[in-house]
């Protein structure tokens, strides 16, 4: 990866009477950054950031966000944009490659995907290892970490082949692994992919279609499905990517790094927060008790919180939720369930939110996650696969940030620091010397 970060100036830091000097560098857009790799070597200190909340790990070139302005650009396109006119399969090409495929391009691309959908016929019988009742996402995590035993062909992170074809892989057949998590653990047969279908269309027929009858994919579904997925395609340094570049930092394949990925995806702090948010409203249940919860939410004293309400990057509307509130009511109205309880106490809650005074000097604008978790409910998921999507569509990201640590000259295995607040040097004593 070519380096593109500007030298702009120097910063110097004073501690303990020793002066150090840092490089600031700027980027394309967004904040200037202070290079403080030397510091330890400078002033033998080294900096302290929980969370890494002002710190930069790497360069990158894939996805921007300024969460003050609402604003998420995938390789320099505007999300909304993205999910209104272009389609799931021409994003991941975008993060994979930089720029939007011309026809023949895309056509190439979208072929190799949808020929990688099979999984290997030995890798059926993997599932059966798991008890009927196991959570969708953990036998996503472990059938991904799986696929380096059958794929050893395409682990070695060194040739740039291997990389591509590991990548194109991962892409295909997690709809496939998914399909077939939901199957699995509600005792149903898997139901193999089809070539003629578009990804998102495969996807809902490897999920609803059964043996006894006929299955036609509903087109206003499969175009939602495949919005769903683009907006969750990447989000730049996320606690999910950023343990697929510590994973891959390591040297570790590609299906481990993905794998690890979804186990911390799985953290209801972060895949899980459209569940989160589904259960509050119906904890709610109707609108008339919207403004109990509410004032509830507004108390420091009471534990309630309410779900789907600001983001811990996005200080501003996300941009992802107005597309997603868009797609929610296409959805109810296709399926009829325009009667769903939920709606109105979910609507309830958004007009208060963007005018209720408490709410926008906190910034507390509905996320992506307000509105996915009734979504995805309507189009018949039930809640313990709504992580299962997230990983899904998220996997293309974990690819390119991947894919780009590894081709950056720069990376090193990662190996964050920390202060010792622990027992000072001592000596072992005997046990029978100890009081």
């Amino acid at each position: 990866m070519e380096n593109k970060v500007k030298l702009k100036g120097k910063a110097q830091m004073t501690v303990n009477g020793r002066t150090a000097e840092f490089p600031v560098y700027s980027g394309t857009l967004g904040p200037d950054v202070v290079d403080i790799g030397t510091l330890y070597k400078q002033a033998d200190v080294f900096t302290l950031d929980p969370g890494f909340t002002s710190t930069g790990s790497c360069e990158s070139q894939i996805t921007f966000i300024d969460g003050d302005e609402g604003v998420l650009l995938h390789r320099g396109y505007p999300i909304d944009q993205l999910a209104e006119k272009s389609s799931f399969l021409e994003v991941c090409y975008l993060l994979l490659h930089g720029e939007l495929p011309n026809e023949s391009q895309a056509k190439t691309f979208n072929t190799t995907i949808t020929r990688h959908t099979m999984l290997h016929a030995q890798f059926d019988r993997f599932f059966e290892g798991f008890r009927r009742d196991a959570h969708p996402m953990a036998v996503m995590v472990g059938a991904v970490g799986a696929l380096s035993a059958f794929y050893h062909d395409s682990t070695d992170i060194n040739d740039p082949v291997q990389r591509l074809v590991a990548s194109h892989r991962m892409i295909a057949k997690m709809p496939t692994i998914a399909a077939r998590a939901y199957k699995y653990t509600s005792g149903q047969p898997f139901v193999s992919p089809r070539n003629e279908l578009d990804y998102a269309s495969n996807f809902l027929r490897m999920c609803f279609s059964v043996p006894a009858e006929d299955y036609a994919v509903n087109p206003v579904l499969a175009r939602a499905m495949d919005r769903i997925f683009i907006l969750h395609a990447d989000h730049e340094q996320n606690a999910s990517t950023s343990t697929v570049r510590l994973a891959g930092s390591s040297g570790a394949n590609p299906f481990a790094c993905i794998a690890a990925g979804i186990a911390c995806l799985w953290g209801p702090s972060h895949g899980g927060a459209n569940e989160a948010a589904l259960k509050m409203l119906s904890e709610i249940g109707t609108v008339d008790r919207v403004h109990e919860y509410v004032k509830k939410a507004k108390d420091k004293n009471d534990p309630f919180r309410l779900m789907g309400f600001g983001h811990r990057v996005y200080k501003n509307y996300d941009p992802r939720a107005k597309v997603m509130q868009k797609t929610c009511h296409e959805v109810l109205k296709e399926v009829g369930a325009e009667s769903d309880p939920l709606l109105p106490v979910a609507m309830e809650l958004e007009r208060i939110a963007l005018s209720d005074e408490y709410f926008i000097e906190k910034k507390l604008y509905p996320n992506i996650d307000f509105y996915s978790g009734i979504t995805l409910k309507a189009m018949g998921f039930p809640t313990d696969m709504f992580t299962v999507l997230f990983a899904l569509a998220r996997t293309v990201g974990w690819i390119a940030q991947w894919q780009e640590m590894i081709e950056d000259p720069t990376q090193r295995i990662g190996r964050p620091r920390q202060i010792y607040t622990g027992a000072p040097r001592r000596d072992y004593v005997p046990m029978s010397q100890r009081g």
